[in-house]
């Protein structure tokens, strides 16, 4: 054998070697996956079980007990199949019974998963390329993922979606909020939608999504609507500050709906219409000019740098400085509430980061396939991405906020908000 021949067959051993290391990785994931779960479900059955040891019926026996288990079945993960077996509990209490939070009744994939076939469809994965897609996942039982399944996954998502619209909202508080109009095209229509975001900030520094609403543009009358319909779910209390770029239906409607909150012009979107307005080659000197105002220490330091682009720039560049002008005092509101809070409520943010990712899909597909999948896409997505938001900082500060505690250049002061 010459060394060509001795050099493919090592190599071969290599790639065989490999591939062999890495199936037995993956068979330990999966069965170590399965193996804590399986436990995880014995826990939960016997703390319910534990929970209600003293029920007990005229003859003194127990109306809570284990009776054997369930069916097997599969579960789709993302580190492949797993199968399980679930206890089975009988409850005799009237209007009683056992349900798993870990498994619930038929559940058949994990609940990441679900969103990982969203996040494939919204970035340009048709459905026949779904199977493709999620091959190096589940392998052979990604097959149970075909075109017809991810279409029927779609419609559950759809009627979430309207479920979820119609929740109660009469024992939520939100003391920010952040709207945006993110717009998407749509394939089987010659309009693009705007799909209305409405993400709010509760007295314990949790954020989450409150309303996603297929707008006609950013008008003042689909904001309205949009703002009508939470409070006539039962959002009752005004919100203390609103974040938003500049579109003027969203202030129209939050000044006839919520008359009493503050507004906060998005600095973001403030200096990229300003720049916009500006020659390419000064724009890196004039955004750091613009970045001085706004991260001043002060509210006197801000008009300070405020003025100073004015002086540089206004007698050659007059529309980038009446951009700037025109939303002067609500691009300075954030400095009346707590310093720890203002990297949250200079900027829109929370809803750019979140929707960013989803623009990508109208490239690679020229949209999806019409307003209602939109929007479910978006749900999804959205939701999904509500269990990784990072709390508000110094939360604690919140109640005070709500209590109408003054801030003065972010410390608190002994006055009371009038």
């Amino acid at each position: 054998m010459n060394t060509n021949d001795s050099k493919t067959v090592s190599l071969e051993d290599e790639m065989n070697a490999s591939k062999l290391c890495k199936s037995l990785l993956d068979e330990t994931l999966r069965r170590g996956a399965q193996t804590l779960l399986k436990e995880a479900i014995e826990n939960e059955v016997e703390q319910y079980i534990q929970a209600h040891q003293d029920a007990v019926d005229d003859n003194g026996k127990r109306l809570v007990v284990r009776n054997g288990h369930h069916r097997k079945r599969s579960i789709q993960t993302g580190v492949g199949t797993v199968e399980v077996k679930q206890p089975r509990v009988r409850d005799k209490r009237p209007g009683n019974g056992f349900s798993s939070s870990l498994l619930p009744k038929y559940m058949r994939r994990c609940p990441s998963l679900d969103a990982t076939v969203a996040a494939l469809y919204l970035k340009g994965v048709s459905t026949n390329a779904m199977v493709e897609a999620l091959d190096p996942i589940l392998g052979e039982k990604a097959l149970g993922l075909s075109s017809s399944n991810v279409t029927r996954l779609m419609e559950c998502w759809r009627a979430e979606r309207k479920a979820w619209d119609k929740r109660d909202l009469s024992s939520k508080q939100y003391v920010y909020v952040w709207a945006d109009g993110v717009y998407f095209n749509v394939r089987l229509s010659d309009d693009r939608p705007c799909v209305l975001v409405l993400i709010g900030a509760l007295e314990d520094g949790t954020k989450e999504l409150i309303a996603i609403c297929d707008g006609e543009r950013e008008s003042k009358l689909s904001w309205k609507s949009l703002l009508l319909d939470v409070k006539d779910r039962g959002l009752r209390t005004a919100p203390k500050l609103a974040i938003a770029d500049g579109a003027l239906g969203f202030w129209a409607a939050l000044e006839e709906v919520f008359p009493s909150t503050q507004q906060q012009r998005c600095w973001v979107h403030k200096t990229a219409n300003v720049l916009d307005k500006l020659p390419k080659k000064i724009q890196p000197k004039a955004k750091e000019s613009i970045h001085e105002i706004y991260m001043a220490a002060t509210k006197e330091d801000a008009f300070k740098a405020y003025d100073r682009f004015i002086d540089i720039y206004g007698a050659k560049y007059e529309k980038a400085c009446q951009c700037l002008q025109k939303d002067k005092e609500v691009l300075m509101c954030f400095y009346c509430f707590p310093a720890e809070h203002w990297k949250h409520i200079r900027t829109t943010n929370p809803i750019e980061s979140t929707f960013a990712t989803l623009r990508h899909r109208q490239r690679l597909t020229k949209g999806n396939g019409n307003r209602e999948s939109t929007l479910a896409m978006v749900y999804k997505l959205a939701t999904e991405a509500q269990k990784h938001w990072r709390k508000i900082s110094a939360s604690e500060l919140l109640d005070k906020v709500v209590q109408g505690v003054c801030f003065v250049d972010g410390i608190e002061t002994n006055q009371k908000v009038a």
